[in-house]
């Protein structure tokens, strides 16, 4: 049988560039016994090709050489990885015992398209099962041709291109001959090639260093003669069999794969086995922490930036928990001397830089394989904070005069520190507990012993620790100031409870000029407060006490106590007052009516205070507490107490009047007769008709009134200055009337004319066939119903009117 074997090859659109590829025939891959290759091609070799190889033109294209060690029949298939119908693959044979010089025609041949050919797969190669020699291209043939019978040792050129698509190809092979085998790695079982070492070459944190390939050349070669071993960087050179490598070869990356090509020197057949370089990291150790120390005076210099620093306190951070005893630790100043194990540095290093210097360690496996790894550490100085010594000067303000008070240490901090922030201070009895710091003494509240007395600050850099000692005196002053009453303040309008705001600023200039002296002063609500300078309250106070509270006024001498008293804040009481008040005046009454004013002081005697009156803002010349005005307009009277606290009230008298009646207007001899009124004036007025007393209505138009006359009054109400009347004429005309002697409707007459009303207007009175029976006045009594001393007969009776205002009318009436 045929000894089966399958090549694997991948056509993908990589370029890579070698000086010689498969793509020609003189660089044909051998097709060794079960050989599996992967290659990485891409375009087309010198076309090589002869006229009649089914017109093939090589587009991507791969050379093989096949060695024929039994005889038999020889075929394979081509399939391609892509089953597309588009992806096509064509093939030419060439031999037997052909050169590439001289390869003369393709016995066998195929560049049919399979979708062209309409195929339903894209496979292709040599077949049992056919007999034709050569089809193509397009559409002619279906992509098979004859296999071919071949002998021992003959050797066949197979050119394989793949002029559509862009996908790779497998072969197998099929028939009885068989192909030389391949050589093999002879590794023995449970041992790899891959190579692991050390970075040996700095620096030694860059996974690059050097290898010897060779080493692994023994285990793979094994017993085999006539074979080659090369190594090469990648697959594509060792398939080709070029730019091999040299040992000991230095590696392109931390992890890498190397390819070794086999090779039988005889039969040109070749494996290729990968393994990996592999750069074994160093210890794996810790950047440190840098290492800060204070500045100090050991070596004279406190200020210096330089120090004696231990640096095996930093061995254990860096070795991260791996063992000491298996690793050397040593210290450089920089990184040459620490990759080249040069100028170690003492573990008791002063440093050579101010500040801040880096330097390197260097730890090493001190067995095995000697690895290597570097850190840096940074070694730094932080300066000490400034020495300043001052003193404190308090007042002996307890009332025994013995040089003992309390002090508010923490009031020496801003010169203790010049001002710097990120700065603590604290306080101790002696120099040595300062340095230790044990027994701090409490800063808010300390009672000297002595006058004066020495104790020690220990100023403090919050960012890095590092302290300084300076001194503070303190000292008692026995200089003091008086009591002071300031000028007392009265209560705010809209707000009389005792509290108002004292501008203390004022305040520091009386309590300067009454003490003689110009030195600063500053305010406290308590003793304690002053004393030790704390809660200062600012230049605009607001009492907290109402109308007296006292605060405590320290004054310092040059920032030292010179003494401390107690302010009597006072606030007074102003005025107590009725409320303002609003009042009317009738106009009506001037000059005779007159209204009283008071200046309403509640809960005392009014004499007690003193009164300024004003009118529409006019002063006027009285100083009473009351007073009588008989004007409108706005009046107001400034109350003054004793104190000299003020509060004024107002009057505001509005004017009101009985009303003047302008015009009375009249809708009569009509269905609905109506009077309107209108009037003018201050007041407010109600209407009444034909009695005084009323009923009174708002509006000013009386409804529905009937004929005659009627007197209209007119009321104020606003201040009740009194009624005014007018009497209104309402014409009308009765509709019948009776003279049968019982007195009631005895005579006919227009009402609301008389005299005074209408007099000069006419009345004509005429029967049913237009005779004129009688004329009437508006001074008359009326028709009492006869003609020339005759009864005239009951019937209707017919008027024509001619008012003295010019309206006239006409209608009728009934004589019953």
């Amino acid at each position: 049988m045929l000894k089966n074997s399958s090549l694997f090859i991948s056509l993908l659109f990589i370029s890579v560039s070698f000086s010689q590829e498969p793509t020609d025939c003189i660089n044909s891959i051998v097709v060794c016994g079960g050989s599996n290759i992967n290659l990485d091609v891409d375009g087309a070799g010198t076309f090589e090709t002869t006229p009649n190889a089914c017109q093939l033109v090589e587009n991507n294209s791969i050379w093989f050489e096949v060695n024929i060690v039994t005889g038999g029949t020889l075929g394979f298939t081509l399939t391609p990885e892509s089953n597309n119908i588009t992806e096509d693959y064509d093939f030419a044979v060439y031999g037997p015992d052909v050169t590439c010089d001289n390869i003369g025609n393709a016995i066998r041949c195929s560049t049919t398209n399979p979708q062209a050919a309409n195929q339903g797969n894209n496979l292709t190669g040599l077949s049992e099962t056919e007999n034709d020699f050569s089809e193509g291209p397009g559409q002619d043939g279906n992509s098979f041709v004859s296999w071919l019978d071949v002998n021992a040792g003959e050797k066949y050129i197979i050119l394989i291109n793949r002029p559509i698509g862009n996908s790779g190809f497998s072969l197998e092979w099929t028939g009885t001959a068989t192909f030389p085998d391949e050589p093999t790695n002879e590794i023995p079982d449970n041992e790899l090639l891959d190579i692991e070492i050390c970075d040996v070459i700095p620096p030694f944190n860059d996974g690059i260093t050097v290898f010897d390939l060779e080493v692994n050349t023994a285990l793979i070669l094994g017993s085999q003669t006539n074979t080659t071993i090369t190594y090469h960087e990648s697959e594509s050179d060792a398939i080709i069999g070029e730019n091999s490598l040299t040992s000991p070869y230095q590696n392109a990356a931390p992890n890498q794969i190397i390819y070794t090509r086999i090779l039988n020197s005889v039969t040109g057949c070749f494996i290729i086995e990968e393994f990996n370089l592999e750069v074994i990291p160093g210890p794996n150790i810790a950047v440190p922490t840098d290492l800060i120390e204070c500045d100090d005076l050991l070596d004279g210099n406190g200020s210096n930036g330089q120090k004696v620093f231990d640096l095996s306190i930093k061995i254990d951070e860096i070795l991260n928990g791996l063992n000491p005893v298996d690793y050397n630790i040593s210290f450089y100043q920089n990184m040459i001397d620490a990759e080249n194990d040069t100028d170690e540095l003492p573990t008791l290093f002063y440093n050579t830089t101010a500040f801040n210097q880096e330097i390197y360690v260097r730890v090493e496996e001190n067995s095995g394989d000697f690895c290597v790894s570097i850190v840096p550490l940074n070694l730094i100085v932080n300066p000490l904070p400034e020495e300043i010594s001052t003193s404190l000067l308090q007042c002996d303000e307890d009332g025994i005069p013995d040089g003992f008070t309390t002090f508010n240490l923490s009031q020496a901090n801003e010169e203790l520190t010049g001002g710097i922030p990120d700065r603590t201070v604290t306080y101790f009895f002696s120099l040595n507990d300062a340095e230790n710091n044990e027994n701090q003494l409490g800063s808010a509240s300390f009672n000297n012993w002595f006058n004066p007395q020495t104790i020690f600050a220990r100023v403090t850099n919050d960012q890095s620790g590092c302290f300084s000692i300076s001194q503070l005196t303190l000292e008692v002053s026995t200089t003091s100031i008086s009591d002071f009453q300031p000028t007392p303040l009265c209560d705010e309008l809209g707000s009389e409870d005792g509290i108002n705001t004292f501008n203390l600023s004022s305040v520091t200039s009386e309590i300067q000029d009454f003490n003689n002296i110009t030195f600063p002063v500053s305010y406290y609500e308590t003793y304690q407060d002053a004393l030790l300078e704390t809660n200062p309250i600012g230049n605009s106070y607001t009492n907290i006490n109402p109308y007296s509270q006292i605060i405590y006024a320290r004054v310092e001498n040059d920032n030292d106590c010179y003494g401390i008293a107690e302010i009597q804040l006072t606030v007074n009481k102003l005025p107590q007052l009725e409320q303002d008040q609003d009042l009317l005046y009738c106009l009506n009454e001037f000059p005779d009516s007159v209204i009283n004013l008071s200046g309403g002081v509640v809960n005392d005697d009014p004499n007690n205070y003193y009164y300024q009156w004003s009118f529409n803002g006019a002063t006027l010349d009285q100083d009473e507490a009351d007073i009588s005005i008989n004007q409108v307009g706005t009046y107001k009277v400034v109350v003054t107490n004793t104190a000299g606290c003020s509060k004024d009230r107002t009057f505001t008298v509005e004017p009101s009047n009985i009303a003047s009646i302008e015009t009375i207007e009249v809708t009569d001899a009509s269905n609905n007769n109506t009077i309107t009124v209108l009037v003018s004036g201050e007041g407010t007025y109600l209407y009444a008709i034909d009695d005084p007393n009323g009923p009174y209505q708002d509006s000013n138009i009386f409804e529905n009134v009937i004929a005659g006359f009627h007197t209209v009054y007119v009321k104020d109400i606003k201040n009740n200055c009194g009624i005014v009347d007018t009497i209104v004429s309402v014409v009308g005309f009765p509709k019948f009337f009776t003279p049968n002697g019982d007195s009631f409707n005895e005579r006919w007459h227009v009402s609301g004319t008389s005299e005074q009303f209408q007099p000069n207007s006419k009345i004509q009175i005429f029967d049913r066939y237009g005779k004129l029976v009688s004329i009437l006045t508006p001074s008359g009594p009326g028709w009492d119903g006869t003609y020339k001393g005759q009864n005239m007969p009951a019937d209707d009776y017919w008027f024509f009117v001619t008012l003295q205002d010019g309206r006239t009318f006409k209608n009728h009436f009934a004589l019953k």
